[in-house]
């Protein structure tokens, strides 16, 4: 059979990877992967970042408002998106991807420095945010400009192939951030590290910028963008080609809710709310939690090559829904086993001496407020369950008669709430002694019934869990290897940077970045600590029938057509 061609003339057949592409995927990899790291500093140091720059919040808000900072920064991607991938189809992708790295590194570093609340007061918090904000800005830039550059040198089926090496620099990067965390954690002492130990990873990034500025200015331009760039084909305005155009426009949106959405759930689904899931809920200490989590990552990681590589075969749509509708099917199942396997007598305790909250619901207030005091909830059923939140104990309700105070049953034994009395901004004494003594009983109830208050290291079946972890990134293997080549694909090479970018960060971005907060303000709401993952679920449910339907396959397409 006779070779096709592609739009350059060249033929269509497999070949091995070149010398200059195997630096292109090197360097592009290598800077991601740092980037990054500086991005999920953050989220691995969440219950940290929460004592440090929102001690002014009760212990629940501040974990939950450090959560809303870390998701600042996914809700500004989609701006570092349009912004860069108008510069980078406009310019050119080196330059605009060496931005972006800057941009990060410093934002990165500054964090190292930046006082705690103790000591500059809301201003730490606002700066916090603001720094976040900026890194969630070039990180937009970032993933375009790097799988764009990436696919545009790879030839004609191997762009799965050469792509997926781009979808392992997050987790590579969430790995890498791991590791230095537990390094220094181990190396100085927790007492140490809580205090101001935590700073060095953040510091240790202006080491990694300078490596990835070097690596980044010895590429050379993309030869898809040079060859339209000849031609005087480079866009104008690829804002208003992207996004003004619907020929392009509902490609743009098929994009976000048929794959993006449902990849960026299953993609924190499977590394960050499972972190987050076994040190908040499952009460697992953090150590031994990012040491599971490492070693899922450090087995899942190769699948990313596999599953793009299979892509190049079998078709890049098959693989990102199937692990959509894994995710849909086995979520719940899955992490029941997780609870089961890492917290033993937690999983024990809910099953022999369930914890159920019976109140009139109309005086129970929506306990996910991040900004919320203590003294804000005053009825009996709101205190009642902000401190069962509080605690991490997983609860069912029931509805009371009207009028009646809550009544907090844990196996056979009831407790009832008192109500706050609240004078000049504090509970009166009497209330404050009633609170005291609620919280006492129902702290002894819980012992009693055999909750933990953490979970015994050496009760956690640490192979069992690892391999359910490992489970559950394989799903992010299969959502996220093809995908960078898929996007790429979907849209023609004069505005390819912006057209992907957009929908993967808003994807990513607001899909993604805000499942931990709203998965935890669910939880919260509800108190069934399995709820929050109804959001990845539906979410992955919505983009398995949209993406199965109208998405169509791209493995063949001719990147190099301008059309």
């Amino acid at each position: 059979m006779a070779a096709t061609l592609d739009s350059r003339g060249a033929a269509n057949v497999p070949r091995p990877m070149s010398k200059e592409e195997k630096k292109v995927i090197f360097a592009s990899s290598l800077g991601t992967v740092f980037e990054w790291y500086d991005f999920y500093l953050y989220g691995s140091l969440a219950p940290v970042i929460a004592r440090q720059f929102f001690s002014g919040l009760d212990a629940g808000a501040a974990f939950i408002f450090a959560l809303l900072a870390f998701a600042a920064g996914f809700l500004v991607r989609p701006f570092g998106a349009i912004v860069f991938g108008r510069l980078g189809d406009m310019i050119g992708r080196k330059y605009t991807f060496l931005v972006t790295i800057l941009i990060m590194g410093l934002s990165t570093f500054i964090v190292g420095l930046l006082p705690s609340y103790a000591t500059i007061g809301v201003a730490a918090p606002v700066i916090l945010i603001a720094l976040r904000m900026l890194q969630g800005l070039a990180l937009g830039g970032e993933y375009g400009g790097a799988a764009t550059y990436v696919a545009e040198h790879s030839p004609h089926g191997k762009r799965g192939a050469y792509t997926s090496w781009i979808q392992t620099t997050a987790t590579l990067g969430l790995f890498l951030s791991l590791l230095v965390i537990l390094g220094v954690r181990e190396g100085m002492g927790e007492a140490a590290f809580a205090d101001w130990g935590w700073r060095i990873p953040f510091l240790v990034s202006i080491l990694l910028l300078g490596i990835s500025v070097w690596i980044r200015l010895s590429l050379s331009e993309s030869p898809a963008f040079q060859k339209m760039k000849a031609e005087g084909k480079t866009s104008k305005a690829p804002l208003a080609e992207s996004f003004g155009q619907w020929k392009n426009l509902k490609i743009v949106i098929l994009a976000l809710v048929g794959l993006t959405a449902g990849q960026a759930v299953v993609w924190y689904s499977g590394q960050f709310y499972a972190l987050f899931f076994l040190t908040q809920q499952l009460k697992v200490d953090a150590t031994t939690a990012n040491l599971m989590i490492a070693a899922a990552l450090l087995l899942g990681t190769p699948f990313f090559v596999v599953f793009g590589t299979l892509s190049d075969k079998i078709g890049r749509k098959p693989i990102i829904m199937a692990g959509c509708l894994l995710a849909v099917v086995t979520y719940f199942p899955v992490f029941k086993m997780l609870t089961e396997n890492a917290n033993p007598d937690l999983a024990r305790a809910q099953a022999t001496a369930g914890v159920v909250v019976t109140a009139d619901p109309r005086s129970c207030s929506f306990q996910g407020n991040p900004v919320a005091r203590e003294i804000d909830f005053r009825s009996s059923c709101d205190i009642a369950k902000r401190y069962l939140v509080q605690n991490s104990v997983s609860y069912e309700r029931a509805d009371g008669p009207p009028g009646s105070p809550a009544v907090v049953k844990i196996g056979n034994a009831t407790i009832t709430a008192p109500t706050g009395n609240v004078v000049n901004s504090k509970f009166d004494e009497a209330s404050a002694k009633e609170i005291a003594a609620f919280k006492k009983n129902v702290a002894e109830q819980l012992k009693a019934a055999g909750y933990p208050s953490k979970a015994d290291p050496a009760k956690i079946n640490k192979g069992m869990t690892v391999a359910l972890l490992f489970y559950l990134v394989l799903l992010v293997t299969m959502v996220y290897g093809p995908i960078a080549a898929m996007l790429v694909e979907l849209f023609p090479t004069r505005i390819r940077y912006t057209s992907m970018s957009l929908p993967y960060h808003i994807g990513n971005g607001w899909f993604g970045g805000l499942l931990p907060t709203t998965a935890f303000a669910i939880v919260a709401s509800t108190g069934n600590m399995y709820n929050g993952l109804w959001y990845p679920i539906v979410i992955a449910a919505m983009t398995l029938v949209i993406g199965t339907i109208f998405i169509r396959e791209t493995k063949d397409v001719d990147i190099y057509a301008n059309d």
